[in-house]
């Protein structure tokens, strides 16, 4: 199987919301917008489907889930502290502050206006003890 994307599809009540969120604060593009429905792209990352719950694309048992026990998570080269001092400054709401783990990963979380949970990861060398 050879695959040529990859793409996360997620079920949001405000898809104008998210898609702000993801444009705003993360640096994804609309690629396709519909009613409902938008696709987001990103030149670094996974592309990033919005779709509003309800929508009758989804099959009926899909409709109506939310986003819920999932973590989108993005790692990045450097400049970890930076990133969520930016976006605690643009006001957005850090979920998790930043912090490191003994094993040697530096983390914090945000989450967008529908309660999606956006987690981002620099690796660092593991702490000796």
């Amino acid at each position: 199987m050879q695959f040529t994307a990859s793409t996360v599809s997620l079920t949001v009540g405000d898809v104008t919301r998210s898609q702000e969120f993801f444009t705003t604060h993360l640096g994804y593009v609309v690629r396709h917008a519909a009613d409902g429905f938008v696709s987001l792209a990103h030149e670094d990352a996974v592309d990033v489907v919005l779709l509003a719950r309800g929508t009758e694309v989804l099959p009926p048992e899909q409709r109506e889930q939310r986003v819920g026990g999932l973590i989108l998570a993005f790692t990045v080269a450097s400049g970890l502290q930076e990133q969520e001092k930016r976006m605690r400054e643009a006001g957005v709401r850090i979920t998790m502050p930043l912090r490191q783990e003994p094993w040697g990963e530096r983390l914090f979380q945000v989450t967008d206006p529908n309660g999606v949970i956006i987690q981002f990861v620099e690796w660092t060398a593991p702490e000796h003890g």
